[in-house]
C-alpha cells in the first residue's frame, strides 16, 4: 500500500514538475516571439524611416539641379524679352505678339519652376491644376493658336494627382500642337461621370494616318503619369488629319 503511494507521489511529483516546465517553456516562447515581433516592427520602421529620408534627399536634389540649370536660363530669356519690348516701345515701334508670348511664357515658366521646386521641398504645397486651364489657353491664343475648350458632364472636385495630370497632359499637349502641327488649330474636351474624367486635345494640322507618332520625352511623361494613375492614354494621328491626344483618368 505505501508502495502505490510512494509511486503515486511520485508521478504527481513528476506531473507537476512537466507542468511546471511546460509553463515556463512556452512563457519564454511567447517572450521570443515578442521579442522577434517587435525587432521586426524595429526594422520595418527603419526600413521606412530610411526610404523617407531616401526620398526627401532625392527630392532635394533634384530641386537644386532644377535651380542651378534652368532658371539662370529662364530669367535670361524674361530679362532679354523684357528689354526689346521695352526698346521697341520706346521708339514708338509696335512690339511683336510673338515677343510678347516670349515674355509672358518665361515668366510662367519662371513661377512654374518655383512652384515644382516647392512641390519637391514640401509635401503639402498644393500643385497648379484645371484652375489654371483658362490662364493656359489664353496663353496659347495669344501665341497664335486658336484654341477652343468644352466641357461636359457635372464639373467636380478630383484628387489633386488627377487635377494636375490632366492640366500636365493639356499644357505638353497644346505645346506639341504649336511645335509640330504647322498651321493648325485645337480643340480641348473634359468630359466628367461618375468614375473618370477624360481629357482629349485635338488638332487638324500636319498629321496623317500613315504616320507613325515617334515618342519623345512629353508623349513619355503624359504616358508615366496616366499610367501612375491606372488610366489609358491614346495618341496617334486622327482619320481625317491631324492628332489627337486622350487620357482617361480615374476619379
Amino acid at each position: 500500500m505505501r508502495t502505490n503511494r510512494g509511486w503515486q507521489r511520485f508521478y504527481l511529483a513528476g506531473w507537476i514538475m512537466n507542468v511546471a516546465v511546460t509553463a515556463v517553456a512556452i512563457r519564454q516562447w511567447n517572450g521570443r516571439v515578442h521579442e522577434v515581433e517587435e525587432r521586426a516592427r524595429d526594422a520595418e520602421r527603419t526600413r521606412e524611416e530610411t526610404a523617407r529620408r531616401r526620398a526627401v534627399e532625392e527630392r532635394l536634389r533634384i530641386a537644386r539641379e532644377l535651380h542651378d540649370s534652368l532658371t539662370h536660363s529662364i530669367s535670361v530669356v524674361k530679362v532679354q524679352a523684357g528689354v526689346a519690348i521695352h526698346l521697341a516701345r520706346k521708339r514708338g515701334e509696335q512690339v511683336p505678339d510673338s515677343l510678347l508670348a516670349i515674355q509672358e511664357a518665361s515668366a510662367d515658366a519662371a513661377r512654374e519652376l518655383r512652384s515644382t521646386l516647392d512641390v519637391l521641398r514640401r509635401d503639402d504645397c498644393p500643385p497648379s491644376g484645371l484652375d489654371r486651364l483658362a490662364e493656359l489657353v489664353r496663353r496659347a491664343r495669344s501665341a497664335g493658336l486658336p484654341v477652343s475648350v468644352t466641357i461636359s458632364g457635372r464639373r467636380r472636385r478630383i484628387p489633386i494627382e488627377v487635377d494636375r495630370a490632366a492640366y500636365r497632359i493639356v499644357q505638353e499637349a497644346l505645346t506639341n500642337i504649336g511645335r509640330h502641327a504647322g498651321p493648325a488649330s485645337a480643340s480641348v474636351r473634359l468630359e466628367y461621370d461618375a468614375e473618370l474624367l477624360t481629357v482629349r486635345i485635338e488638332d487638324d494640322g500636319r498629321g496623317s494616318p500613315e504616320q507613325v507618332p515617334v515618342p519623345g520625352h512629353g508623349l513619355t511623361g503624359m504616358r508615366e503619369r496616366v499610367t501612375a494613375l491606372g488610366g489609358r492614354l491614346r495618341a496617334e494621328p486622327r482619320a481625317d488629319g491631324g492628332f489627337a491626344v486622350c487620357a482617361e483618368l480615374p476619379t
